[in-house]
């Protein structure tokens, strides 16, 4: 066992979430403290526009050049004040995922931005980094990862279960039942659109950066019919596993709620985030599912979960659901180090049991 500190900026483009765990990458000891450093308006918006832009743009663009370093300084930042939380927890490794601004798993590319040789300098703690491109290489979605983690978290369970993370994307792990040998089917994939839509909407109708306690779309009445438009949408056709970009709706659900109110619009776009998790053909259906990510913060999406039977927030685990993703790349940074698998071909479509993370 050794102490990782696992560092993670989703799609939600919120801030740098930091964490430390206890692991030997395949067992989870002790679970540190975290703290999540949030990124300014400005470094929001400026990442926001290098998404809507990464198709057109090149990895030595002044702009992404600039972008990079300061948000890779906030991750040193993380970094810094962890260690200054919990000093006697001394970090074997850092995981660094970088910031995600274009995933195109059809194309075998997914780009995350970030120097990782600036945390491993300025901290002096070895740094495992590029987790998904091996797997792309490898012919899987290279996302998501977490469902080795969540394996780790619940091996004790032996009924089938889900996680589902609800960040800018959802996804999903589904683990079924163990047989008489210990072992289990997992399965994974990105369900659809967390609240990366509903947060465009918030922000665009109120200024807001997201509906804050699902004022706006508890306010509103879903439109049937535009939802049944939403879930036409090709990508719901596709079989497990699969993945998204936090564009991937983008502009096509924005044109079909165009013309709602405010809060039509945030209605019918949190039961498309709703209505996506239940329409998806799992191979096991789960007896429960516990919820991660800032969507679990939602009554309107926890209340419209409730549709898939028996649902509760990670946190009546113990688990910090703010915190999971970050402690995953903790973990996945120590697997790296002993040469373990962190995907297969049930959760990301790859060939063969796939290493995630490569040393700076």
């Amino acid at each position: 066992m050794v102490w990782a500190l696992g560092l993670m900026s989703g799609t939600s483009l919120d801030g740098v979430d930091a964490a430390l765990i206890e692991t030997d990458g395949v067992r989870i000891g002790r679970m540190g403290p975290s703290l999540t450093v949030p990124y300014s308006p400005e470094l929001r918006a400026r990442t926001r526009e290098l998404l809507d832009r990464a198709t057109g743009l090149a990895a030595d663009d002044a702009e992404v050049l600039a972008v990079t370093r300061e948000l890779t300084l906030r991750h040193v930042d993380a970094v810094r004040l962890l260690r200054e939380k919990a000093p006697g927890l001394e970090p074997a490794v850092i995981g660094f995922h970088g910031q995600t601004i274009l995933h195109q798993p059809e194309r075998g590319r997914s780009w995350q931005i970030g120097d990782a040789r600036l945390p491993q300098d300025l901290c002096g703690v070895p740094v495992i980094h590029d987790f998904r491109s091996r797997d792309l290489e490898n012919g899987g979605e290279g996302a998501p990862l977490v469902p080795v983690f969540h394996a780790a978290l619940l091996q004790q369970e032996q009924r089938p279960v889900a996680v589902l993370n609800i960040g800018g994307v959802a996804n999903v792990t589904v683990l079924g039942p163990q047989d008489q040998h210990g072992q289990r089917g997992v399965w994974a994939c990105d369900t659809g659109p967390g609240n990366a839509l509903l947060d465009d909407w918030a922000l665009r109708h109120t200024g807001k950066p997201c509906d804050f306690g699902g004022a706006l779309a508890s306010s509103g009445t879903v439109r049937q019919d535009v939802l049944e438009k939403l879930l036409a949408i090709s990508y719901f056709a596709r079989p497990m596993p699969k993945s998204l970009d936090r564009l991937s709706f983008h502009p096509e659900a924005m044109a079909y709620v165009r013309d709602l109110s405010a809060e039509d619009g945030a209605a019918t776009l949190a039961a498309f985030t709703v209505e996506a998790v239940a329409r998806t053909p799992f191979p096991v259906q789960p007896e429960t599912w516990f919820v991660a990510g800032g969507g679990r913060h939602n009554p309107v999406l926890m209340d419209g979960l409730r549709c898939l039977g028996n649902v509760a927030s990670v946190d009546v685990l113990g688990w910090d659901g703010d915190a999971l993703e970050a402690q995953c790349f903790g973990l996945l940074a120590v697997r790296c180090l002993r040469g373990l698998p962190s995907s297969w071909p049930g959760t990301t479509g790859v060939r063969q049991p796939c290493i995630a993370g490569r040393a700076v």
